[in-house]
């Protein structure tokens, strides 16, 4: 994480009490982030999902996989990306997963991971690839301060484990046309239940 804190453009969200929460644009070159699109959007076998919400059965509206990073069938895009990733934040992750927004109808709701779900002080960090999308980060206690950050191709955001219990994040659906998007959520998840976990 040292190594994103005195980059230029770096946006600090929230400091290390509640956070940290920083996002760092142009991290990866435009042209690698279309490589990895195009090749993870027509590679990966994207999986849709379903779950109750006021008694009854809806539609997740994205699309998710997820991959061990020490899986032999990882895509030769999740490696390379992991490999940038862990130069700039030097944390073993051991889980990634991905989201596939196919337009502007496709979102997540405003969530926090769980805690149990990672290992301790260990960070998030979101690549994300495709069209931008905004993410609302909103502080889970009065006065609920709200920040919307536009998260661009080649950008990280990392947050630490401690954000999860003072935020929610999310990506909201848009009333104007978007392209698609994949985010690629890296994760030290703990190591008896890393191969279990799906995206989130």
């Amino acid at each position: 994480m040292q190594a994103l804190l005195f980059d230029r453009g770096v946006q600090r969200i929230a400091d290390e009490q509640t956070g940290p929460i920083i996002y760092q644009p142009d991290v990866i070159s435009t042209a690698q982030t279309a490589t990895w699109f195009a090749a993870l959007r027509e590679n990966i076998d994207w999986h849709s999902g379903a779950r109750m919400m006021y008694d009854r059965m809806v539609d997740v509206p994205r699309l998710h996989a997820h991959y061990a990073t020490d899986d032999p069938k990882l895509p030769t895009a999740l490696h390379e990306a992991l490999m940038a990733v862990e130069e700039q934040i030097h944390v073993p992750f051991n889980s990634i997963g991905l989201n596939f927004y196919r337009d502007e109808h496709d979102s997540v709701a405003p969530h926090n991971d769980k805690l149990h779900e990672l290992m301790p002080h260990r960070p998030i960090v979101l690549l994300s690839l495709g069209a931008t999308r905004t993410m609302v980060i909103r502080r889970k206690l009065p006065p609920h301060l709200k920040i919307e950050l536009e998260l661009e191709a080649g950008s990280l955001l990392v947050m630490g484990w401690n954000a999860q219990l003072h935020y929610d994040h999310g990506i909201p659906k848009l009333k104007r046309s978007v392209g698609p998007r994949i985010s690629v959520a890296f994760r030290v998840r703990p190591e008896k239940s890393s191969q279990s976990w799906g995206s989130r």
